[in-house]
């Protein structure tokens, strides 16, 4: 039994953890409002200083004037005191005029004259009056009032961004709060206890300042897509009786530089004034990458990221404000965010066990009709690697599979057509292959199931199938007894022999390989060398170790450089040969000292086309076993046989 330790060293906090927060900066008055100022006083002085022109306004000389209201062609008269007169003429088009009244000229004479020829005076009217000066003035003082309202808009909101593109896009769950509590989350009990922990903090903060303790300003959920990270905060969401923002890290990045930043400034605002608080960020790995990391820097991303690092350290501990977050990518964050002080918890949420995809099964069956027939621990026990989003994939397509026959029951084997589905795609049509391709795939599978059924320590046959599903060809699947940890090297061993059993097979019957063991090679090809490189399993070489990288939990590794030498390679290389010729080797005397029992599946699976494990075990004694797909399903290994070209 080997153990397994973690060496983490904790930096030095810098500064006292609990002084105050520092207010946030006012922010400036953006300039663009200053060009809007400088446009409109212009606007206005023009409207106030440029004279007004009309085509329809006709100027006359007093005389011409004075002759026209004897003719009677004048119809209205207004004159101010320095002598101006306007008004209409009496002419079908009613054209405005203006002239100038000589200032030796008696006014009575000139009253007598137009009442006399029956023109209307309105009366005398100042040069300049009050209402005139008003109207010129009205639109300054809108645009001073508008000016002011944006100005003031602005510097409310974090960034003063127009149209308030700064502010924040977190999402307030406060009076409406998702359904989803705890016990809806199946498994994962340590880590539902250390996140409900905030919860209780937040909620009952006396318990713990009694006893000295401060909480975490942080907890960050790391482990596989689909495991059930947002959900938890959903859960969180549930049962926190505090406001829950809720929001994504791609929310952050916009084409404008310091959106970002001004974004993460408005949320932990809003978040202080709502204090207790707790702010959930999903996929942080959008905006807390390692800085310096790439050739190019992204100057947005930065400055949110730190922006961020300056909130989670700035605020105070007491003003009870969480930040939650859940990323797939943990290798990708910045150092400064994963200190203790900012992320003080880092809980993993890994891909569930065989106890914790029962209860994730019995979740998502529980409003399903199941038939008496399903048993959802060997449905579990089939599915080792599936996250929970898989396997409530798995329990909709099981449903989908019953409607499609017309039912409204779920069957044990529809669990396991559903399950061939997702691994494998669509099922084609048997006569998809010729005669010889099919003998061929026939042949290939009863090795694989042979070898497996003949080897110790390799996992049991669940069924073997040459029915054609995606690039497959034909299946044999596995289903393990027990969930395992730590592989020893019998066991590795073995798998070694099963992954070669069906090119051992096609060499015993047909004479040849074929192109369909390339899949089965590149697997046992890895798995060697693996065995040889990183797990110390070669005499030869000694019990050295060099991990190819770090794993991710997207299912690829951190590309490193070669740490040993060309002689080295050459080494595990010729060791790698090493291993699978005698896996090979091994398969070939196995499924020799078996030909009749070989060509006795072989038979039956070209009769029935599936069977289950009991007919492997009904070949090797010579007898006639059940056929047909094994009630449980099991554990699919590598599609065994591929339509692939030669190489």
């Amino acid at each position: 039994m080997s153990s397994f330790y973690v060496h983490r060293s904790t930096p030095a906090k810098s500064g006292p953890p609990n002084d105050p927060p520092k207010p946030p900066a006012r922010t400036p008055t953006p300039r663009w409002l200053h060009f809007v100022w400088l446009i409109g006083l212009l606007a206005t002085l023009l409207l106030l200083f440029t004279p007004s022109s009309s085509s329809t306004t006709k100027s006359l000389s007093f005389t011409d004037w004075k002759t026209m209201v004897d003719a009677d062609q004048v119809k209205t008269a207004t004159i101010d005191q320095s002598g101006k007169v306007t008004g209409q003429l009496g002419d079908k088009s009613q054209t405005h005029y203006e002239s100038r009244i000589p200032t030796a000229l008696n006014d009575n004479t000139l009253a007598a004259d137009l009442e006399k020829h029956h023109v209307t005076v309105k009366g005398t009217a100042s040069s300049t009056s009050f209402w005139s000066v008003v109207g010129g003035l009205l639109p300054l003082f809108i645009l001073v009032g508008v000016y002011f309202w944006i100005s003031r808009r602005a510097t409310r909101q974090i960034a003063g961004g127009f149209m308030g593109i700064g502010s924040s896009k977190a999402k307030v769950y406060d009076e409406e709060r998702p359904k989803t509590r705890f016990s809806d989350v199946a498994g994962y009990e340590g880590a539902k206890r250390e996140i409900s922990e905030v919860v209780d903090f937040l909620k009952r903060p006396d318990r713990y300042t009694a006893a000295g303790a401060v909480a975490p300003r942080g907890v960050l959920m790391v482990g596989p897509p689909g495991t059930g990270k947002t959900l938890l905060a959903r859960a969180v969401a549930g049962e926190a009786d505090v406001p829950f923002f809720a929001l994504t890290g791609s929310s952050f990045v916009e084409m404008f530089v310091g959106v970002g930043a001004a974004r993460m400034r408005d949320l932990f605002t809003a978040a202080r004034k709502a204090a207790p608080a707790i702010i959930f960020i999903d996929e942080v790995d959008a905006i807390g990458q390692r800085r310096g990391g790439a050739i190019v820097s992204n100057d947005e991303r930065e400055q949110t990221l730190n922006q961020m690092l300056a909130e989670m350290d700035g605020f105070d501990p007491s003003a009870g404000v969480v930040v939650l977050a859940a990323t797939n990518r943990p290798e990708t964050l910045d150092p400064a965010l994963l200190r203790p002080g900012r992320f003080d918890r880092q809980v993993e949420i890994p891909l569930p066990n065989l106890r914790e995809r029962v209860a994730i099964l019995a979740v998502h069956a529980r409003d399903k009709h199941l038939s008496d027939d399903v048993d959802l621990d060997a449905v579990a026990r089939g599915t080792p690697g599936f996250s929970g989003a898989d396997l409530a994939n798995l329990v909709n397509e099981a449903a989908i599979v019953a409607v499609r026959d017309g039912r409204n029951t779920i069957t044990a084997a529809d669990f396991s057509e559903a399950r061939d589905r997702i691994l494998l795609g669509r099922r084609e049509a048997t006569n998809a292959l010729m005669s010889d391709e099919k003998h061929a795939v026939a042949v290939h599978e009863s090795g694989h199931a042979l070898v497996a059924a003949l080897s110790e320590h390799a996992d049991p046959v669940a069924k073997v199938t040459i029915l054609p599903a995606g690039q497959a060809l034909g299946v044999t699947e596995q289903l393990p007894a027990d969930e395992r940890h730590l592989y020893p090297e019998s066991y590795l061993k073995d798998s070694l022999a099963v992954r070669l059993g069906g090119r051992a097979a096609e060499l015993l019957v047909l004479g040849e390989a074929s192109s369909g063991a390339a899949s089965d090679l590149a697997g046992a090809t890895d798995l060697a060398t693996r065995m040889i490189r990183e797990y110390g399993m070669s005499a030869r070489l000694g019990p050295v170790g060099f991990a190819s990288g770090s794993p991710m939990y997207l299912g690829t590794e951190e590309v490193r450089s070669r740490p040993y030498a060309d002689e080295t390679q050459k080494v595990i290389d010729e060791e790698v040969s090493n291993l699978l010729r005698d896996a090979e080797q091994r398969a070939l005397e196995l499924l020799g000292g078996h030909r009749p029992a070989l060509d006795r599946l072989v038979a039956d699976l070209l009769e029935h086309e599936t069977v289950d494990g009991t007919a492997v075990q009904a070949a090797l004694d010579g007898t006639t076993g059940p056929t047909g797909p094994a009630e449980s399903g099991g554990r699919l290994r590598e599609p065994q046989y591929q339509a692939r070209a030669a190489q």
